[in-house]
């Protein structure tokens, strides 16, 4: 391994194994503990291999990741504002100890890199929350990863690879630090202006970076996220098809498209100047910094996670010291008398500002309205048609939640009927029962096991989504986190209707057939959701039905017309 001098930009880190080493490496990998990568560690190795996370030759050591905690840097002093670590189970790290290797694998099992194990602890997770994201609110995306997804255990030490994670899709645009910087050296770009973005651009976008890289008379990478971004964006593959559009209106040898592999924490400050080390290591000098930049929302109180300008005023304090310079996102607006786009400030009294909000877009699309041609090229808006056609046009998924016995089942048979009848989509019911028969029969009751039952209704039923059919799940699926994943994971292909039949517990052990209550009262049922295990209700279901007062019919009827005042059906 070395250090790679390159034209632009300071020195870049080269993790991967000289050919020497491979060979040793390849025969040892197999006989090692192996751990498989998320599609977090994935992205994140990914850029730790190709030099994209210089200075760092790892993940992180505990002082390292204490420090950048505390300080944003690493013990050395090195400014690094997000921690890079190897989160585990507690399963596979009790089978390490420092010292040992630990090959690391991609989803098909191909050796990625080896760990030289250094370091083993158990994080403050709630410590990390708040010092990275600045609360432990778990509706901050990385704060509920943090808590729900990540490993308990952080393993720290140098990586080797063997090779990058391979792609299979996009190659001409997939580019290492080194291979951009060397196009940049060809080309004679001495001056590069990044932007970041994990949405679709439309011309406001396009006015924006094209203002801002011939004000620096500069050269402009349209410098894409395509590794995780928030749960519920536009897939990159979409995107990409987007952007290759609107490369299109740029003046020809200015701008270039190159696909970044990162996986996004929505960070806000730290987040911004992490993307500002990013776009050193790959070559660029410049980089766009906008209002909220990398923020994820609102908070679990609605508000702001971060202020609109936290982003830069964080990376302008350390500018200096990474030696690439912001450059502050002017929001664009556009004015109705000139025809054209402004930044926002030069807007003079009297004049007509025209503008659609995120929501508006995707409210356009889910209802077929127009998108006019001052806010997009029309080619961005039939790749986006494509992706998000209206809703009565896409799947979706009816996903019944309440106690045993509280209705769901019935009134899940009954929506499937109206369904069928009134054709146009395919139907399928996921009941409880009968996925546990056909696909989960070998789980048994356990939190653990319900909810792996409940995590594989959810993917079938993203498939069917996807697909464009109708899935209506009816399980009790008592756990808020486990309904949240399920939600995330669907509705990045269709749409999710959250039914909380809300029948009262008194009712249902009322109604009880099996006799499932009272050997729960017994104490003969372990677990058993609403007497010995909890039921948590959800907070805003998207309806809310009770069966005392209502009768199967009448309530499939009322999500009928729930989906019907979605959109969903028409």
């Amino acid at each position: 391994m070395s250090n790679l001098n390159a034209p632009h930009g300071g020195e870049l880190v080269d993790l991967i194994a000289s050919e020497q080493q491979l060979e040793g490496l390849k025969s040892e990998a197999g006989n090692l503990a192996s751990w498989d990568l998320s599609h977090r560690q994935l992205c994140d190795i990914e850029l730790l291999l190709n030099g994209g996370f210089s200075p760092l030759n790892g993940f992180m050591t505990e002082s390292d990741y204490q420090s950048v905690l505390d300080n944003m840097r690493l013990a050395d002093g090195t400014l690094w504002p997000m921690p890079i670590t190897l989160d585990v189970s507690e399963d596979f790290a009790a089978k390490v100890a420092v010292g040992d290797k630990v090959t690391l694998r991609d989803p098909e099992g191909v050796v990625i890199a080896v760990l030289e194990l250094s370091d083993k602890w158990v994080p403050n997770k709630t410590e990390e929350a708040e010092k990275v994201y600045g609360a432990a609110d778990e509706a901050h995306p990385a704060v509920n990863y943090l808590f729900h997804k990540a490993g308990n255990v952080y393993l720290g030490g140098k990586v080797i690879g063997l090779e990058l994670p391979n792609h299979y899709d996009y190659k001409a645009l997939r580019d290492t630090p080194a291979e951009l910087r060397a196009k940049f050296a060809k080309w004679g770009w001495r001056k590069v202006v990044a932007f970041q973005t994990r949405n679709p651009m439309h011309r406001a976008h396009q006015e924006l970076t094209f203002r801002a890289a011939r004000e620096q008379e500069a050269n402009l990478l349209i410098h894409p996220v395509v590794g995780m971004t928030k749960p519920g964006d536009i897939d990159h593959y979409s995107r990409v098809r987007c952007y290759e559009h609107i490369l299109n209106q740029y003046p020809e040898q200015t701008t270039m498209l190159s696909l970044l592999p990162l996986a996004m924490r929505m960070g806000g400050p730290r987040e911004a100047l992490w993307h500002a080390i990013i776009r050193k290591n790959y070559g660029c000098t410049h980089l766009i910094v906008g209002r909220d930049h990398a923020g994820p929302g609102k908070n679990s109180q609605g508000e702001d996670f971060y202020g609109p300008y936290d982003a830069q005023e964080l990376l302008q304090q350390h500018e200096e010291e990474l030696g690439i310079k912001m450059v502050p996102f002017q929001m664009m607006v556009y004015v109705k008398e000139k025809a054209e786009y402004m930044p926002i400030d030069d807007v003079e009294e009297g004049m007509t500002v025209l503008n659609i909000s995120g929501t508006e877009v995707r409210r356009r699309l889910q209802e077929g309205l127009e998108i006019p041609d001052w806010f997009s090229y029309p080619d961005v808006v039939e790749e986006l048609r494509k992706t998000k056609p209206p809703r009565h046009k896409q799947g979706v998924t009816v996903f019944f939640t309440g106690l045993s016995g509280a209705g769901k089942s019935t009134i899940a048979n009954a929506l499937m009927v109206k369904l069928l009848e009134m054709g146009g989509r395919p139907v399928t019911l996921l009941d409880g029962d009968l996925v546990r028969k056909h696909l989960s029969s070998e789980l048994g009751f356990s939190k653990e096991h319900r909810n792996i039952n409940i995590l594989r209704i959810g993917y079938v039923a993203s498939e069917i989504t996807k697909n464009g059919g109708f899935a209506i799940c009816a399980p009790i699926a008592p756990y808020k986190q486990t309904r949240r994943e399920v939600r995330e994971m669907i509705e990045e292909q269709g749409g999710f209707v959250e039914v909380h039949v809300a029948t009262s517990l008194e009712e249902c052990e009322r109604r009880d057939r099996k006799g499932l209550y009272a050997l729960a009262r017994e104490g003969k049922i372990k677990e058993f959701t609403g007497i010995s295990d909890p039921y948590e209700a959800p907070e805003t279901p998207e309806l809310y039905i009770d069966t005392v007062d209502c009768t199967p019919d009448e309530a499939a009827q009322r999500v009928l017309l729930k989906l019907e005042s979605m959109g969903f059906i028409k």
